[in-house]
């Protein structure tokens, strides 16, 4: 296996590949970098009313007896809801203000009371107490320096962490896109095996499971989908029925999925803290 500086090294410029050339970024007023909050908050709903798959059944084992839960990187609460009759205190990390409001309305119906910490993990780390569990899903391929951010996940867990990302990058299911629209070839790594890869020289014995989460409908309507993938794509609002028209060509109109997630085959990691 190669070393740990040249896994890292990898990482970092499989990240590097996916920014967006300046040309394209600046045809457009909108970010391309779309928070679909609707999404993440349906996700949730749907997650906290019937929970399924490894991450949870881990997570739900971790937590017999109940204990207390760090989220990071916890968006409207997909990972934790679904664990609040377990949680005996929850604390939630994200650099968005708006998805910690969405995550707290919800903590509350669940009977739970966060505290909120936004910000950018591992940078407010110091501000978060240990936990009996830490999650973290579907945050690692925004992070380029895995070391101190897991570091601090693992320092901060006193039973394991537990992290769920899906098996190649998020945003490869949109690069035929990329190649119709601008005729740009896109980047396929880095992938989850980049990660246990990296955890492995870093001496910690992780466990993992691959599976295949079923297909929902992440996306109210299909012009909900329309618009959040036009804006990914960098293409002006006169280009939404080119989009609309390449996403029924591909047959994504019919059960609209969030196309930031890369399909269905996802990768449950867990490791032993050290809090």
């Amino acid at each position: 296996m190669p070393p740990l500086s040249g896994l890292l090294d990898k990482w970092r410029e499989d990240l590097a590949g996916w920014a967006i050339p300046e040309h394209i970024t600046s045809a457009v007023s909108e970010s391309p970098w779309v928070l679909p909050r609707d999404v993440f908050a349906r996700r949730a709903d749907r997650l906290r009313r019937a929970p399924g798959g490894p991450s949870y059944d881990r997570e739900r084992a971790v937590l017999d007896p109940p204990g207390s839960v760090l989220d990071v990187g916890a968006g409207a609460g997909a990972a934790c809801l679904p664990l609040a009759g377990q949680t005996t205190a929850l604390t939630v990390v994200d650099t968005d203000d708006g998805m910690l409001g969405r995550l707290a309305d919800r903590a509350c119906v669940a009977g739970l009371d966060p505290r909120l910490l936004q910000g950018r993990w591992p940078d407010v780390a110091g501000q978060a107490d240990p936990a009996d569990l830490v999650t973290c899903h579907h945050v690692l391929y925004n992070v380029p320096d895995l070391v101190p951010f897991i570091e601090a996940l693992t320092r901060h867990a006193r039973r394991q962490v537990v992290v769920e990302l899906t098996a190649t990058h998020p945003l490869i299911s949109l690069n035929p896109l990329w190649l119709l629209f601008h005729g740009l070839e896109r980047p396929e790594g880095p992938a989850a095996t980049d990660v246990l890869a990296i955890l492995d020289a870093m001496g910690l014995r992780a466990g993992h499971t691959e599976w295949n989460r079923p297909a929902q409908a992440d996306y109210a309507t299909g012009s909900e989908l329309v618009e959040t993938t036009r804006r990914r794509l960098c293409l002006p609002p006169e280009r939404a029925s080119d989009v609309e028209a390449a996403l029924r060509e591909a047959g994504h109109l019919g059960l609209p999925p969030d196309l930031g997630t890369s399909g269905q085959s996802v990768v449950t990691i867990w490791w032993e803290g050290s809090a």
